[in-house]
């Protein structure tokens, strides 16, 4: 399992060679944040789906932006690094891989996903939910659902919610989730560290009553979060393209055990959040 790559293509090379991967032997899992903000988004999703089958990529926040960007949903941030894709030749191909990456994976005993999940889900649920925004992506009206995937608000799930505003909260709660109450309801201003958590909320693994509890979870997404590493948790987002590392999770088929490698990522960018 791979933290966000954001468009580092160099370090993704280094570190599959310093975990000796193999394509014909081993798996990724990457897990979300694929492109931007680094050198080569280009060259990583080339990568990537030169590997087919034996990588499997989740979708990030700017991952998303991306599609958005190339709809005319919203505008390009003065910092994003992603024109060498729209201006590629391909890049009608590119995309429609992207979208069609999931939400979330259950595989090998760990649950997946980019950012978090709502202390109201079980796996079951979450599976079920990622199923739906997956299928929204997947379809022929893809590109209207972009139009609705943006704000903040309903900032908490139920299952009453339908259309739109319930699609929404599922991406919020996949790709940008950081910190929720008790009842569930997001919080989206903050994005420092989990012991700065604004008042009344708390980094959403740490929400009492969570029923994905003790079901083991690699997330991204969270790069001042620091390597948080849990029995039954594990944060691969190590900040690669603010400088930091860029690291692997290797699973080793023992509950509990995880082997992390990681490598340096040299990056001249100002620090970030994102």
């Amino acid at each position: 399992m791979i933290g966000d790559v954001q468009g580092c293509d160099e370090p993704l090379g280094r570190l599959l060679e310093h975990i000796d991967f193999s394509p014909s032997r081993d798996t990724l899992y990457l897990l979300g944040d694929l492109v931007n903000r680094g050198p080569s988004s280009l060259s990583v999703i080339r990568r990537l789906i030169a590997l087919d089958g034996a990588a499997h990529s989740l979708l990030g926040n700017h991952d998303l932006h991306l599609l958005a960007a190339a709809n005319g949903v919203r505008k390009r941030h003065r910092h994003d690094t992603v024109h060498d894709i729209l201006e590629a030749p391909d890049c009608e191909a590119m995309l429609d891989w992207l979208r069609t990456r999931r939400m979330v994976v259950h595989e090998h005993g760990w649950l997946m996903v980019h950012a978090g999940v709502l202390p109201q889900w079980d796996v079951a649920d979450t599976l079920a939910l990622a199923a739906e925004l997956h299928a929204a992506l997947h379809g022929a009206d893809w590109k209207d659902f972009l139009h609705h995937m943006y704000g903040n608000e309903p900032a908490r799930w139920s299952d009453a919610l339908h259309g739109a505003d319930r699609l929404r909260v599922l991406v919020n709660a996949f790709t940008r989730l950081r910190f929720c109450n008790v009842q569930g309801e997001m919080e989206f201003e903050s994005k420092d560290s989990a012991g700065d958590a604004p008042a009344g909320f708390m980094p959403w693994f740490d929400v009492p009553g969570r029923r994905t509890a003790g079901v083991p979870i690699a997330f991204g997404h969270w790069s001042t979060l620091g390597a948080l590493q849990r029995n039954d948790l594990q944060s691969l987002d190590t900040g690669c393209v603010w400088g930091g590392c860029l690291t692997a999770a290797r699973i080793t088929g023992v509950p509990g055990q995880v082997e992390r490698l990681s490598v340096p990522c040299a990056q001249a960018r100002e620090p970030g959040k994102g």
